[in-house]
This record gives C-alpha cells, sequence and structure tokens, in this order.
C-alpha cells in the first residue's frame, strides 16, 4: 500500500499497488503531452525563425539585386545618352562642314561662272569691233575698186601680186614667208605659198594662192569654181591652212565683184578675191589667226579653270561618298550597341522577375508553415495519431482527476 497526500487540501490517503501505478501513468503520460508540446512550440519557434532568416536574407539579396540592376540600368542609361549625344554632335558638325564646303563651292561656280560672262563679253566685244573693222576695210576696198589702176592689166598678176607684198614685207609681214610653190613631186603645184609666224617662230597663218587671169587661159571661158578642186587639193597636200584663189576670171559676176567670196560651203577655208583685195585678205586672215591664238589660249585657261572646278566637284562627291559610307559604318556599330544594350536590360529585367518569383515562393512556403497543425502532421500515419490520442485521453483523465470530487471517491 502507499499513502499519497493530497496537494490540495494535505489530507493523505493509501491505494494499492494497482491504483498507484494508474496515478504514476497518468503522471508520466501528462509529462510525455507536456514535453512534446515543449518540443513542438520549441521546432514551431525555430522553424519560425528559419522562416524569418531565410525571409530577411532573401530580401536583402532581392535588395542588392535590385539596386545592382538599377545601378547598371541607370549606367547604361547614360552611356546611351552619351552615345546618343555624340552621335548628334558629329552629325551636326558634319552637316555644317557640308553646308560650308557646298557654301563655298556655289560661291566659286558663282564667281567663275561670273567671270567666264564676263570673259565671253569681252571677247565678243572684241570680235564685233573686229567684224566692224573687217566691215569698213571691206568698204575701203569697194570704194578703191572704182579707182583701180589700169596699170593692172598690162602686168601679170603674179607679178602684181608678189610686187605689192614686197612692197609691205619689211613693214607689215616681217617674218613671212612669201615664195612661189616649186614643190612638184605630188603631181600639182599652187603659185605662191604665205606663211607668217609669231615672235616665238610659231606658224601663225599659212594660205596656198592660185593666181587667175584671163590671159592666163585658153580662148575657152573659164569659171572660178573650175579651180576650186585643184586649188583645195594643193592646200592639202602643201599643209595651208587656208585657200584664196585671187581671179581676174568672170570679170562681170556681182558676185565676186562684189568683194572677198567665202566658198567654204564648197571646200573648206576657201575665199575668191579680187587682186584688190590681195594684201586685205592676208592682213584680215593674219589677225584673225592672231586673235584665234589669244581666243585658244583664253579657251584653255577657262578649260583649266573649268577642269579645277570639276575636279574640286569630283573630290568633294568623293569626300561625300566616304563620309556617307564612314557615317553608315559608325551608324551600324552604335546600332548595334544599343542593340546590346537592350539585350543586358532584358535579361537583368528576367534576373529581377526570377528574383520576384523566388520571393513569391518564399511567401507562399511560409503560408503553408504557418498552416501546420498536428492534426495535418499526423494525417496518414497512424502510429503518431494514436499517440497523439493517447495524449489527448490522458489530458482529459488528468483533468478529471484534478477535481476535488473525483480524488474523494478514489
Amino acid at each position: 500500500m502507499h499513502e499519497i497526500h493530497c496537494p490540495h487540501c494535505g489530507k493523505a490517503f493509501k491505494i494499492d499497488e494497482a491504483g498507484y501505478a494508474a496515478i504514476l501513468k497518468q503522471v508520466r503520460d501528462g509529462t510525455f503531452e507536456q514535453e512534446l508540446h515543449e518540443r513542438l512550440e520549441l521546432a514551431a519557434k525555430e522553424k519560425s525563425g528559419e522562416l524569418e532568416l531565410l525571409r530577411a536574407r532573401a530580401a536583402a539579396q532581392l535588395q542588392q539585386a535590385a539596386a545592382a540592376k538599377d545601378a547598371e540600368i541607370q549606367q547604361l542609361r547614360s552611356q546611351l545618352e552619351a552615345g546618343e549625344t555624340a552621335r548628334k554632335l558629329a552629325v551636326t558638325e558634319a552637316v555644317s562642314t557640308i553646308a560650308q564646303e557646298r557654301a563655298e563651292l556655289r560661291a566659286a561656280l558663282e564667281r567663275s561662272e561670273l567671270e567666264k560672262q564676263l570673259g565671253e563679253k569681252a571677247l565678243r566685244d572684241k570680235y564685233e569691233t573686229q567684224l566692224r573693222d573687217r566691215d569698213e576695210a571691206i568698204e575701203r576696198l569697194r570704194d578703191m575698186k572704182a579707182r583701180l589702176s589700169t596699170k593692172m592689166v598690162g602686168e601679170t598678176l603674179e607679178q602684181h601680186c608678189e610686187t605689192t607684198f614686197n612692197q609691205l614685207r619689211a613693214t607689215a609681214f616681217p617674218r613671212a614667208y612669201f615664195e612661189k610653190d616649186n614643190d612638184a613631186r605630188t603631181g600639182s603645184k599652187g603659185d605662191y605659198i604665205f606663211r607668217d609666224s609669231d615672235e616665238t617662230g610659231i606658224e601663225v597663218v599659212s594660205i596656198m594662192f592660185e593666181m587667175k587671169n584671163e590671159s592666163d587661159v585658153a580662148a575657152t571661158k573659164k569659171r572660178n569654181e573650175d579651180f576650186f578642186r585643184e586649188l583645195d587639193k594643193d592646200r592639202t597636200e602643201k599643209g595651208c591652212e587656208y585657200a584664196v584663189l585671187v581671179s581676174l576670171l568672170e570679170p562681170d559676176s556681182e558676185l565676186y565683184n562684189s568683194g572677198i567670196v567665202d566658198v567654204s560651203h564648197r571646200y573648206p577655208k576657201m575665199y575668191v578675191i579680187r587682186p584688190q583685195f590681195f594684201i586685205p585678205m592676208i592682213t584680215l586672215l593674219r589677225n584673225a589667226a592672231l586673235g584665234a591664238l589669244q581666243y585658244k589660249a583664253e579657251l584653255e585657261l577657262a578649260r583649266a579653270q573649268s577642269v579645277d572646278i570639276t575636279s574640286f566637284e569630283t573630290n568633294l562627291e568623293a569626300f561625300k561618298v566616304a563620309f556617307g559610307k564612314n557615317y553608315d559604318l559608325a551608324s551600324r556599330h552604335f546600332q548595334r550597341a544599343v542593340d546590346e544594350i537592350d539585350k543586358s536590360i532584358d535579361h537583368l529585367q528576367k534576373t529581377r522577375e526570377a528574383l520576384v518569383g523566388s520571393e513569391r515562393q518564399l511567401r507562399l512556403a511560409n503560408d503553408k508553415a504557418q498552416d501546420v497543425t498536428i492534426k495535418k502532421l499526423t494525417r496518414g500515419n497512424p502510429t503518431m495519431a494514436a499517440k497523439f490520442k493517447a495524449v489527448e485521453r490522458a489530458a482529459t483523465a488528468s483533468d478529471a482527476w484534478s477535481q476535488p470530487d473525483d480524488l474523494g471517491q478514489l
């Protein structure tokens, strides 16, 4: 028998071995239940602490990643803005340079056009003056025709022309050559060849002369055009620039009596004149040739200037093409860099989304942990379920035993 004192009233009572064992079992079961509850609470606290720690670590990592991402995005944006500013500045400078060059080119072209117009006007005025002088000379020669000396009729035409030329050779034609054409190697020859040169020895003008008088031909009347072909052949073979027929044929022809007759429509650079126009014809052709030399020199100068302008325009176009190629290449590199930046931003955005998704999973895990109960833990586990039921029954019995009436009954 065992003696037990009531913890409430201090009354002692005795119980047998079976009752003592039952009471001891109840005490042990109560202790087990208490320990189990304590361990469960401890495990829940530890789990809650670990979850808080994990949550804090995840939040810190997410914050660090977000800060790093924001910094990188800000850096990329700064680089992009700097590149855009540099590109705009380069484009502005290039456009300004091209505009300035175009303005300079336009001004140069305008100056060149003005100089060209002034030169053309000067040349036109000059040759108009020469034409007026020639017309005046023709008029004077027409007047001379009426006063033509009858002495020439008794002289041969060739002698007359040679004598007239030699009278003026020393003063008017100091560097001229005027001799009979004695070279018959080609099968024919003209009457006289005139050649004149400038002070440097360059030939200025050359004329093949043919003289025809009524006394020089047969009784059958000849016309001036009957000698054109042969005269043109002699001019070509002897390398002369002009061909002049000095003729007394067709004395009643108004055409040939009117003055210098240009027959270039039949044969190039060929003229028919009366003897009184012999010296004026030489003078006109020589002066025209001298003017042509000056005109040619001015034309070559103008052509050289035009070539310089064309070369400048070509170089400018080449620069524009090369600049356009470099600009396109730089633009492609710039666009490629922008694409890479966009890819980096997209990658960082995906990383951010992954971190946000991880935080969401942690939150769901925490919600599930908070929802854990003993009933859910022992579901599907009969052993633990039986133990928890036994603990509950023991707890119920312990509550009933702790009541005074029940202890009195015992």
